[in-house]
């Protein structure tokens, strides 16, 4: 049973940071790509940053510059690091991979969800 859990979500004041992680557990052979979406009350949930197992990164505009996504493929693990947080980054942030496991199938897997507050 593969499956991402996240972490380091919570609450902080404008301008501050947050380090959240999604870590894949299970038997796997490695991460081939990791998408870190959010959701805000009400709204769509968008993909915000993505990152392949070489390192290639993609941000939305809105983060661009504020957020880093990175892979540390040695513990399946992606980090989104966010810095001078905004009040409209609140919102509940979740991990998306497609993993490669020992056996089997590809599989596409969410995380259960962050909650990542930011306070004006």
């Amino acid at each position: 049973q593969v499956e991402l859990v996240e972490s380091g979500g919570g609450l902080v004041q404008a301008g501050g940071s947050l380090r959240l992680s999604c870590a894949a557990s299970g038997s796997i052979l490695s991460i081939d790509r990791m998408d870190w979406y959010r959701q805000a009350p009400g709204k769509q949930r968008d993909l915000i940053a993505t990152i392949n197992n070489g390192g290639s990164t993609n941000y939305a505009d809105s983060v661009k510059g504020r957020f880093t996504i990175s892979i540390d493929n040695a513990n399946h693990t992606v980090h989104l690091q966010m810095n001078s947080l905004k009040p409209e980054d609140t919102a509940v942030y979740y991990c998306n991979g497609r993993i490669i496991p020992v056996f089997g199938a590809v599989q596409n897997i969410w995380g259960q969800g962050t909650q990542v507050t930011v306070s004006s």
